[in-house]
């Protein structure tokens, strides 16, 4: 028969605790906490929703209008590797329709920065700490190689892509160029270009989240291989084998530079 002693010893919060369900579970790692956390319901989600996007279109749009007050430097500035090529207004209003397009562009990658950072505060309430310590290295690093493919387009892709064809009818054709399609191809490699260098944030963040480990990366190198040329070949607006290999070769050392970077992780 237990003593009124007993029970008080039983009691006491020195004892340990006797719920075998309760001793079963692992305790929470603060890591994986969700600091903050503050509960919304489905309207009060879809109200910050609406805001942000709002907020984003405005930064949008008057970066937009900035680029088209601008428009004719960076239509010049573009216009830099067509080394010697005339361009043509094949119809009426054809450059201010090129104009828009130019802008459009520009404005948007402008405010990349700051729609990122909308999205970061949507969903920033419904990450854990370990999650929170990925947001800026991958924001910035996104932005960084997203740079760095406009700058590798621009000095390597599209010159080397608008010599392929300058030489291909030299002797047979005056280059006279439709300025419409000329940008059309020339925005469209550059941004394809510039989504096409975040392969390395893609692997990290994999990675990070415990989806793929660096040995996986590293034994699927033969697939790579042919999903880089097949990238290669949808991404580049032209036909030429030479553009498509560069920005294939380029993915590839994305590729196994992203697997180095995993390695210095310890995943």
């Amino acid at each position: 028969m237990t003593s009124p002693q007993d029970v008080d010893t039983i009691n006491s919060p020195n004892f340990p605790d006797l719920d075998p369900e309760a001793s079963s579970k692992p305790p929470i790692n603060p890591l994986d906490e969700l600091p903050g956390e503050v509960e919304m319901s489905i309207f009060d989600h879809l109200e910050e929703l609406r805001q942000r996007i709002f907020y984003a279109l405005i930064v949008v749009v008057v970066g937009i209008i900035g680029c088209f007050i601008l428009v004719k430097p960076l239509v010049q500035l573009l216009e830099v590797p067509a080394h010697g090529v005339k361009f043509l207004q094949l119809a009426p209003g054809e450059f201010f329709f090129v104009s828009m397009k130019v802008a459009a562009y520009g404005g948007l990658i402008l405010a990349t920065p700051f729609i990122l950072y909308q999205i970061i505060q949507f969903v920033l309430p419904g990450l854990t700490v370990r999650e929170r310590r990925l947001v800026i290295p991958v924001v910035l690093g996104s932005s960084v190689l997203f740079v760095c493919g406009l700058i590798f387009a621009y000095v390597a892709l599209i010159p080397a892509a608008l010599q392929f064809f300058i030489n291909y009818g030299a002797d047979v054709v005056e280059q006279l160029w439709s300025i419409d399609k000329y940008f059309d191809f020339v925005l469209l490699l550059l941004f394809t270009t510039g989504l096409a260098f975040q392969v390395p944030v893609i692997q990290i963040l994999l990675a990070t989240l415990g989806i793929v480990s660096s040995q996986i990366m590293l034994k699927g190198w033969r697939y790579v291989i042919m999903a880089a040329i097949i990238l290669g070949a949808v991404l580049t607006p032209s036909t030429d084998p030479l553009t498509q290999s560069l920005l294939a070769g380029a993915v590839l050392g994305l590729y196994f530079g992203g697997i180095g970077l995993v390695k210095m992780i310890g995943k």
